[in-house]
């Protein structure tokens, strides 16, 4: 029970971080900027310029992701309810107040930095913004919550018309920044900047958010794949399931240029491993051949399904640690 509830405070509170680093990225850098991400932030941006700047951003998301949140949670069941209720609110609250809607004094998208980018160095400060919403995001995510808005949309759509979420998720966000573009243009909000401009920087957002989520979740190389030819394939098994403590399979296999048969060794390590595993082979055999390959996914003993955490690994304490090391070298 005391497990459970730990693993849900981590996921919680990294839900709320993630949800604190996108609302910065839309609220400091991205509305002043009239680059609008798509989307119900997207939409909540438009009609924040269309009222005159009247409404506050942050309150036009919550009220508008009530109705999906409503209906995901009818369509998707329970499960999908409060961590999403509570990715959403998180992150419209603090687009407010971080744009001093609650305590004037804050205002950070009027701090000399940021005016700076805004007045001098346009791309960067559409690519910071960029950088936050997709490291946000990709926190949520990587922590199984959301933020609602097309995410919900692309979720129904697949369960009741069996379209695509990818595609869905930039039809919908295609539509959204062209009625945000519209409504710049009739109201005449970028007399500088042509209308056309700042869609182009909306779009440049999502190619550059899209793979930083995927990053965060993810992580860079997730394993890697090695299948290795020696004459010395015993002791270097023997290094592998040993000494890296990995698994291992060996193959049977002939070389066709001189006939030599011999068994072929395959294995799945960590990126990190990876490095120790070249070393170590070649300490053994510095003729032996290797063929090294990008793991895209590894179910199975020794590593977590893509994208999900170790949360225990997280919140383990000093003990706990040097346990587990004396544990892996005995």
């Amino acid at each position: 029970m005391k497990g459970s509830v730990r693993r849900t405070f981590v996921e919680y509170f990294f839900i709320t971080a993630g949800a604190i680093i996108m609302s910065l990225g839309i609220g400091v850098f991205l509305v002043d900027a009239k680059v609008v991400p798509g989307g119900v932030t997207g939409l909540s941006m438009a009609v924040h310029y269309m009222t005159g700047n009247t409404i506050p951003v942050g309150i036009l998301m919550w009220v508008m992701n009530i109705p999906l949140f409503i209906w995901g949670v009818a369509e998707l069941g329970k499960a999908f309810g409060f961590r999403t209720f509570w990715g959403l609110t998180v992150n419209a609250f603090f687009v407010d107040f971080f744009r001093g809607e609650f305590v004037k004094s804050v205002r950070l998208q009027d701090s000399e930095a940021v005016r700076y980018l805004l007045e001098n160095d346009f791309f960067f400060l559409v690519l910071i913004g960029a950088v936050f919403i997709g490291v946000g995001l990709g926190i949520i995510f990587k922590f199984k919550g959301t933020t609602a808005g097309s995410d919900i949309v692309a979720a129904i759509a697949r369960k009741r018309w069996k379209f695509k979420p990818g595609m869905t998720i930039i039809f919908t966000d295609f539509f959204v920044i062209c009625f945000a573009g519209f409504a710049i243009h009739i109201n005449g909000l970028s007399p500088e900047t042509p209308v056309i401009v700042l869609m182009l920087y909306s779009f440049l957002l999502l190619l550059v958010s899209a793979p930083l989520i995927d990053m965060i979740i993810f992580g860079f190389d997730y394993a890697k794949s090695a299948y290795i030819i020696s004459d010395k394939h015993d002791e270097i098994a023997k290094e592998i399931t040993i000494g890296l403590g990995r698994g291992a399979t060996a193959f049977h296999g002939k070389g066709l240029y001189r006939g030599v048969e011999r068994d072929i060794i395959f294995t799945v390590v960590s990126r990190r491993e990876i490095f120790r595993l070249v070393e170590r082979v070649r300490k053994i055999d510095p003729d032996a051949f290797m063929i090294i390959s990008r793991v895209h996914e590894v179910l199975g003993e020794g590593f977590m399904p893509r994208g999900e955490v170790d949360l225990d690994k997280l919140t383990m304490t000093k003990k706990e640690k040097k346990f587990l090391e004396g544990k892996k070298d005995s």
